[in-house]
């Protein structure tokens, strides 16, 4: 990707003006709208349909006119969303499948190039520099779109990378001792696995390389920027190191990466523009919770246009004290279409799930929502229990996480204990990329 197209004056877009940015985005939004016109079926069909005549779309909130693309369209019509011949595209991956059916994405030559610059700007905002050398602790394969960026923004920053995969405590402490990386990238939940290991077998590491944590795929703020339960134990237990929180997709195609002053994810104005939408599908006020709707820029092979990621966030439009002028976004609420109402009280998986990661006697856990005869919603929370408090009285673990439950979230779901291979087996079931801490029977 040609980066000097997408500066000015040789200058970061993102510490511009704002105005200076919403007037570079409009540019890039109406080439993009033309590109779409010319080779989308889907957005030709969608223009046709709605008696859209993209030349009047010119601003960022003229894109209210125009309808949302959902998760069902790209399931439905996948084919139709691709905007060059299938011999252009270099590498195919897949959406998680988070919430429904996995989608496939193909990416070209300057897709590629795009995620490499997309990631290059996240690491560099999060202090990664030339200098450094970072533990990838993520897959590069089944088809993970984020391993491959990961890599190729480290390679075009100029960063040492070491790619060791997910998993195996054993295997990450021997390459940290034998390599002295000082940053890792990794699952937030599975460094308290390597604390736990680094203890239990005499390892030092409060005295090893490691400076940077940068998370992915688990929050580790709340909404004022403190840090959440997880966040905050493994700061109490590795103190040292700087926690870093990203948020990502594979259909924004982009990061979203706190700097170090960890107030919320900086955007990159020249690779996507972000709307929150309230209930009513109309923009929220800046700081006010709504789903997260996106629009990428640059993107050649499969582009979207106001896209509904089903995420629930706010925007943070005040300059950061890093200097960027980038809106940031808030870390997630949870997952829209994954709102609980349990007893009366609205809660997100990520909520629940921050009490579990924190609860020194759970080993493993799965949360599952199911419907009431009452047509209310039930969660069950299923647990496995660490080796070291099998022995204690089952009854009286179950009473404590309510009672944990119930101060941070003033409602406890019912509480049932597993043996641990149990819910191992449900946490990573044959094809799955990240573990599946949340199901949704209802």
């Amino acid at each position: 990707m040609d980066t000097t197209s997408i500066m000015m004056n040789e200058k970061d877009i993102e510490f511009a003006s704002p105005l200076e940015q919403k007037l570079f985005q409009e540019q890039l939004l109406q080439k993009q709208l033309v590109f779409l016109q010319e080779h989308s079926r889907y957005y030709q069909r969608m223009f046709v349909e709605n008696q859209i005549d993209v030349q009047s779309i010119r601003t960022i909130e003229d894109l209210q006119k125009l309808p949302f693309t959902e998760k069902k369209d790209l399931q439905l019509y996948n084919d139709d969303f691709l905007c060059c011949p299938e011999e252009k595209l270099i590498d195919y991956v897949t959406t998680s499948g988070t919430l429904g059916e996995p989608v496939v994405f193909g990416c070209s030559d300057h897709d590629l190039d795009r995620l490499a610059y997309n990631e290059f700007k996240s690491f560099r905002c999060a202090g990664v520099t030339s200098n450094s050398l970072v533990q990838l602790m993520t897959t590069l394969d089944k088809r993970f779109m984020a391993g491959m960026a990961y890599f190729n923004g480290l390679r075009k920053l100029g960063a040492g990378v070491i790619r060791v995969g997910n998993g195996i405590p054993e295997l990450q402490w021997d390459t940290i001792s034998r390599l002295h990386p000082d940053t890792i990238m990794c699952v937030p939940s599975f460094v308290l696995r390597l604390i736990d290991y680094a203890k239990q077998n005499g390892i030092d590491y409060h005295n090893s390389s490691i400076k940077r944590i940068i998370g992915i795929g688990e929050g580790l703020r709340n909404q004022d920027f403190t840090l959440n339960l997880l966040g905050a134990r493994i700061h109490e237990q590795w103190p040292e190191v700087q926690l870093f929180a990203t948020y990502s997709s594979t259909e924004m195609s982009a990061t979203f990466s706190e700097c170090e002053y960890g107030c919320g994810g900086h955007v990159h104005p020249e690779l996507i523009i972000v709307e929150i939408i309230g209930e009513d599908n109309k923009p929220v006020q800046d700081g006010e919770v709504g789903e997260v709707v996106i629009t990428t820029l640059g993107v050649e092979a499969m582009p979207l246009l106001r896209f509904r990621t089903g995420d629930m966030a706010a925007k943070i439009s005040e300059p950061c004290q890093c200097g960027r002028n980038s809106y940031r976004l808030t870390p997630l609420v949870g997952r829209k279409n994954n709102m609980l109402k349990l007893k009366g009280t609205t809660i997100y998986p990520p909520a629940i799930n921050d009490v579990l990661a924190n609860c020194e006697y759970i080993e493993n856990f799965v949360v599952v929502a199911r419907q009431s005869n009452a047509g209310t919603d039930d969660v069950i929370v299923r647990i496995g229990i660490k080796a070291p408090f099998s022995t204690h009285n089952n009854e009286q673990l179950i009473k404590d996480l309510k009672d944990r439950f119930r101060a941070r979230l003033r409602v406890a779901p019912s509480v049932e204990i597993l043996p641990t291979d149990v819910i191992q087996k449900i946490n990573y079931p044959a094809k799955s990329r990240k573990p599946l801490l949340f199901i949704d029977e209802r």
